[in-house]
């Protein structure tokens, strides 16, 4: 993590500051229900690290898109924003910003995903794909352009309100342009931005046409800090900066150099509060999940939860898992692999087709090797927050072989309330075998066969080893917290406004 020994006794960097937080998502989506309104928690990864700040911010606001027709009324109801006491954050002051549909679609839908992030996932097979046409030029203006300065003037507000001297935390790859944007306005904040995903090796950049990427690590330049899950995501950014752009950079340091300023690159590796999955392992509807789930239960329970994304590499888990039950035909009717899958971004045409694939894969392994009474693969595409945890306790080996992931916190969320000494299967291309790869079974993400022998390691490994790894895995996990992580980053964004 990056950070020096003092780091933490520094002072509050806050310091009565009020903070801006701003995201695509946010901590609340509203809706409609027989005529009422309705409130739920934003989904995603992002939103669970970010949710529950409030707490931590005298004077914090969060600046996030309205997503839903109803976030679109809210928004023209409460244009300064409004506190959110019903979901707890009675702190934290939530802002949606209502945009252009057009803009919104182009933006996200052909901007933001999938090109940026099938560039920093290694998605495309470049034989045939991405094809840049004035499709994508164009909604890189009309959209993504659009869209960031739309969320920059907000944030400028925001600034100014407070005397010009606010601190702005900005979050992934959809606002790669915002606070160039800020700087111009504000430029008496600072600007501190954490991206989730990978950031990719300087040649991958070049699927891009030159002003569109430089435009896009222009736009970064306006923090005074770039963070990253891993240092090797930090240094790839700088190299970029380097080969890209021939900026000087100084990789002891880990800076660059822009008209005169100093623009740090570190990283944070994201974490969870453990807490909060503790108390959510013994509520009542994680308890009834759980029953349902031991009174089917066989010897063995492989379980995987993820987003149904191309990245997160669910087909060849599941041929890896046919050659396991190929290789071991002692395992027939003895295990089961739960796969937990949220359906993502349905509305692109890829992640559409991926989760065709993924049924079509299921079906071949069951059909394959089930039997009347055993179905090999058990299935569910649902948001069910509820089972899945209750399945985080039961799992015998958890199953993350993404092709390449920013962190994965389901490996966090999953170890520390498994009761089964679990194993974690990781992805060697995961940030999260940064920290827990020691203590876990290594996963090689286009290599079957060698999926298919870890996971019957895994399975087979003595109870005492399996104890002492799942007893490593939560300590990690309890000293490296989401509150360290938010603090480790206010340490830095101390510095930065000292500087």
């Amino acid at each position: 993590m990056s950070t020096t020994p003092d780091s933490v006794d520094r002072p509050d960097p806050i310091d009565g500051r009020r903070v801006i937080l701003v995201s695509n998502r946010g901590p609340v989506q509203y809706g409609r229900d027989g005529g009422e309104r309705t409130t739920t928690r934003g989904a995603g990864g992002l939103v669970t690290a970010l949710s529950g700040l409030g707490r931590h911010l005298q004077d914090g606001v969060w600046v996030c898109a309205a997503m839903s027709d109803e976030d679109v009324v809210v928004a023209q109801e409460s244009p300064g924003g409004q506190y959110l006491p019903e979901l707890g954050d009675d702190g934290l002051r939530v802002r949606l910003v209502a945009l252009d549909p057009d803009a919104q679609d182009a933006f996200y839908t052909v901007i933001a995903n999938p090109l940026l992030w099938f560039i920093q996932h290694h998605l495309y097979d470049l034989n045939a794909a991405p094809n840049i046409t004035r499709r994508e030029t164009d909604a890189f203006q009309s959209g993504y352009t659009a869209v960031n300065r739309r969320f920059a003037e907000v944030v400028a507000e925001e600034v100014d309100a407070a005397g010009g001297e606010a601190i702005v935390m900005v979050h992934d790859y959809h606002f790669y342009l915002l606070p160039g944007e800020v700087r111009l306005r504000c430029p008496g904040a600072v600007l501190h931005h954490f991206v989730h995903i990978p950031w990719p090796e300087p040649d991958s950049w070049r699927v891009l046409p030159p002003p569109m990427r430089n435009t896009l690590f222009r736009g970064l330049f306006g923090n005074d800090v770039v963070g990253f899950h891993t240092e090797r995501y930090a240094r790839n950014f700088l190299l970029g900066c380097q080969e890209l752009l021939g900026l000087p950079v100084d990789l002891s340091a880990m800076e660059v150099v822009v008209d005169g300023r100093v623009v740090r690159a570190r990283w944070y590796p994201i974490s969870i509060d453990p807490a909060v999955f503790e108390v959510m392992a013994e509520s009542t509807a994680v308890l009834d999940q759980e029953r349902e789930l031991a009174a089917r239960r066989r010897d063995h329970l492989l379980l995987r939860v993820d987003r149904t994304d191309p990245s997160k590499n669910i087909v060849r888990g599941f041929l890896a898992y046919d050659l396991l039950l190929q290789d071991h035909p002692e395992l027939a009717e003895r295990i089961t692999f739960l796969a937990l899958l949220q359906p993502s971004r349905q509305d692109v045409p890829e992640y559409a087709a991926y989760v065709e694939r993924i049924r079509a894969t299921v079906d071949e392994v069951n059909d394959k090797h089930g039997t009347g009474a055993w179905r090999p693969v058990e299935l569910h595409l649902e948001d069910n927050l509820d089972l899945a945890v209750a399945a985080y306790k039961q799992f015998d080996v958890l199953m993350v072989n993404a092709m390449f992931d920013g962190m994965n916190l389901v490996a966090k969320e999953s170890i520390v309330v498994n009761r089964r000494d679990g194993v974690l299967a990781l992805s060697e291309n995961t940030g999260a075998h940064e920290e827990l790869g020691a203590f876990a079974v290594t996963l090689h993400p286009f290599d079957l066969q060698q999926q298919a022998d870890a996971l019957y390691e895994a399975l087979t490994m003595p109870h005492q080893e399996r104890r002492d790894r799942r007893n490593a895995c939560v300590n990690v996990v309890r000293q490296n917290d989401v509150a360290k992580w938010l603090q480790v980053q206010l340490a830095d964004i101390s510095r930065a406004a000292e500087a």
